[in-house]
């Protein structure tokens, strides 16, 4: 094997680890945000001044000390912290990624250049992350923080999905990337405002949850009783709340939350419509396996999360349906990227700019 191909392997291997990392992440972290620990530990990055949970009489009595506002709950705070070591772990990966990136980029012999701008934004992205990630503790659970903080985990790994797609470009291109009739290029146009209806979706599902909402609609297809006249837009999206100790539980009116349900229930259906139609027509028109099979990936993973959704509200948001959601979306937004990868590949210079 040449210092190429070991390189190559190498990077591949660090880049698939951490995409595997990350998704243990995310649904550690809709695990922690739906048994309400995201305060089970009232400091950042320790946990009422320890690197673990108090657990001990001892330090059960100082922590309490410590923090009076916030009585230890083991439970909670362990949620917590396992959710930050497997973070914590990420970032350090990540910024290995960076660092071998940046070494096979000046070292590197041979004619391939390896990605470098994409691992040191990817970088950036998780440090920013790790922000978010103390805000969301610091100013008590704010809304707008704790979306940022989800949509921060997701974007951290779409970037990693694209490196990894990039490594791999040259094989993905022999598989017959030329063989993508000039017809079918134009729907990756369409993949693309997919990709930006389902970043919608996922942002108004961060909003839902993290304003309590997820459970303001019990009924299905529609809300119950006179949902319409509930319906307000004032103050249901502010970004920036009212001073308050703490969002921990919400602090909108019902009539609000009904509206960030319902809107992210028509956000469903839109998404839901558009996605099934590009993965169909995607696949009628679609000359290679490849494109066929992620087509038909997208479209079974589309209906497993509308599935979901709908578990969500029939069966009351139970937390293993609800985190379930969380992941099957980053699933979907996965293959969602592969299909428009695909479908916009053009040549190998394409994809190593």
């Amino acid at each position: 094997m040449t210092e190429h191909n070991k390189n190559t392997k190498t990077l591949r291997r660090l880049v698939l680890t951490s995409l595997l990392l990350a998704i243990v992440v995310i649904g550690l972290g809709a695990y922690a945000r739906l048994t309400h620990a995201g305060l089970g530990c009232p400091d950042w990055p320790t946990c009422y001044g320890l690197i673990d949970v108090p657990e001990s009489s001892i330090q059960i009595a100082a922590a309490e000390k410590a923090f009076p506002q916030r009585p230890v709950e083991p439970a909670k705070a362990w949620n917590e912290m396992i959710h930050r070591y497997f973070a914590g772990s990420l970032g350090l990966l990540i910024a290995a990624i960076a660092f071998f990136s940046i070494k096979l980029r000046f070292t590197n012999s041979s004619k391939v250049k390896y990605p470098l701008v994409l691992p040191i934004f990817i970088l950036c992205v998780v440090i920013f992350q790790a922000a978010l990630g103390m805000w969301t503790v610091t100013l008590k659970l704010m809304p707008i923080i704790v979306m940022a903080h989800l949509l921060g985990g997701f974007t951290t790994l779409c970037l990693l999905f694209l490196l990894y797609l990039r490594i791999n470009a040259k094989g993905i291109n022999a598989q017959g990337a030329n063989l993508v009739n000039g017809q079918l290029k134009k729907y990756s146009s369409y993949a693309l405002v997919g990709i930006i209806i389902l970043t919608a979706q996922i942002a108004l599902g961060g909003w839902t949850s993290s304003n309590y909402a997820a459970l303001s609609c019990v009924e299905l297809p529609i809300c119950q009783g006179d949902w319409l006249s509930n319906l307000t837009f004032k103050q249901s999206f502010d970004l920036i709340p009212p001073a308050k100790e703490s969002y921990e539980f919400g602090h909108l009116a019902h009539n609000e939350r009904v509206t960030i349900h319902v809107s992210h229930r028509l956000g469903a259906i839109i998404t839901g419509v558009f996605l099934a139609w590009l993965a169909i027509v995607v696949f009628i028109k679609a000359r290679t396996h490849s494109i066929k099979s992620t087509a038909i990936t997208l479209l079974g993973l589309l209906i497993i999360q509308i599935s979901l959704g709908v578990s969500n509200i029939w069966f009351s948001l139970p937390i293993t349906v609800a985190v379930a959601h969380n992941v099957v979306a980053v699933c979907l937004m996965l293959s969602l990227i592969t299909l428009t990868y695909k479908l916009r590949q053009n040549s190998e210079e394409y994809l190593y700019e």
